[in-house]
């Protein structure tokens, strides 16, 4: 260990981090050229064999090129992710806008609207208690 002094052991981590952070913007940018529907297929390819033969300079040049456009195309997936999450929650827990519960709404959005129903006078407290006890059957 007396031939490898603690310096050379950080230089050394520092190094492999940088080379691993390098890796995963590779990655990136490879995902990326893939998922960009504006380009054409010969744009894709001499993307892809830009960053494949010169790796370092490709990466480079596609995240100052196109980084503006890569930042918006993450975006617009997570919010697309996200939209999908939200719905298949909505689907699941039978909310309102997926179609499922007692009458498109859960069955606390239908009682909250019966109570205001009868609060405002359009329904009697008879009228209420039958489809209070419909809803909650």
């Amino acid at each position: 260990m007396d031939d490898y002094p603690l310096l050379n052991l950080f230089w050394t981590m520092l190094w492999f981090f940088l080379w691993i952070m390098w890796l995963f913007l590779l990655f990136k940018v490879v995902t990326d050229i893939f998922r960009d529907h504006s380009l054409n297929g010969w744009a894709k390819a001499g993307w892809l064999i830009f960053c494949i033969v010169l790796p370092y300079l490709g990466v480079l040049v596609y995240v100052i090129a196109r980084g503006r456009s890569m930042g918006e195309r993450d975006a617009k997936q997570a919010k697309e992710n996200e939209a999908a999450f939200q719905a298949y929650i909505r689907k699941a827990a039978g909310t309102p806008g997926s179609g499922g519960g007692a009458g498109g709404g859960s069955a606390t959005d239908e009682l909250a609207r019966l109570a205001e129903l009868k609060d405002k006078g359009a329904i009697t407290p008879e009228e209420f208690e039958k489809a209070k006890a419909k809803v909650l059957s």
